[in-house]
């Protein structure tokens, strides 16, 4: 079923080549500015999933590599959010955001026997986590201190007023960070009306009943929409308390 659908081969390359040709034609001739950052996307995409589908082959037939893996996958991802934010050493603390909620549901998973204790069903669970915080706290950090630098003037002004410094900046980075929050919300409302997500499209084509896959991505965006929650909320506590910070 899986070679019908999408077949591996010569075709899919030259079909992936045109795609990014295309792409980088769109954002030439719209003068997006992303004409570089889209090839680089793609060849680093093309390396990056080669070498985890041998490194997988590996470490799950050893439990501390997996480990070892699980804690790559949380450094990028701070580094990536983490940079996205901010230039300043304090990109750093993306590591809350950014690890905070993924550890804690795997965990809760793990012990409550939902997720079994299979290396490549917690690495997989974990890296579409690790994957929704990353991007939840790359945009809430992002907007939070864009609105902060913007809107100077009326934090100065809340501080007159007597707020304290985390109350003063909340009141203007809360209601642009929250905003972080819309592609969740809008994938979660609109799942099998507009699009088909990856994990019940794979699932299916891998040969699972349409309900089980059904049942697996539900599970899989409620936990990304917690995920994603605590990583905006952690990452706005952060830039208002002066811990994230843009120099």
């Amino acid at each position: 079923m899986s070679s019908t659908l999408l077949p591996v081969g010569p075709a899919l390359g030259v079909a992936m080549a045109v795609l990014v040709v295309v792409a980088v034609a769109v954002s030439a001739v719209a003068r997006l500015g992303h004409d570089r950052g889209v090839v680089t996307a793609a060849v680093r995409a093309v390396v990056q999933l080669a070498v985890v589908a041998l490194v997988l082959a590996a470490v799950v037939e050893v439990e501390p590599l997996t480990a070892a893996f699980l804690l790559v996958m949380l450094v990028t991802g701070t580094v990536t959010a983490g940079r996205r934010m901010t230039r300043d050493r304090s990109w750093a603390w993306a590591a809350v955001p950014v690890a905070a909620g993924p550890l804690l549901v795997v965990t809760a998973l793990l012990a409550t026997g939902v997720l079994p204790a299979d290396p490549l069903a917690v690495i997989a669970v974990a890296g579409i986590l690790i994957g929704g915080a990353m991007t939840a706290a790359a945009l809430a950090g992002r907007r939070a201190l864009d609105e902060l630098a913007t809107r100077r003037g009326e934090v100065e002004a809340a501080l007159s007023v007597g707020l304290l410094p985390r109350d003063a900046a909340l009141e203007i980075a809360r209601p642009q960070a929250a905003t972080a929050l819309i592609p969740a919300l809008d994938q979660t409302r609109t799942v099998g009306l507009v699009v088909l997500p990856g994990a019940f499209v794979g699932m299916l084509i891998g040969g699972a009943d349409p309900i089980q896959a059904g049942a697996v991505q539900l599970f899989v965006l409620v936990a990304l929409l917690a995920v994603e929650t605590a990583a905006v909320a952690l990452t706005t506590e952060l830039v208002a308390r002066g811990v994230i910070v843009r120099r």
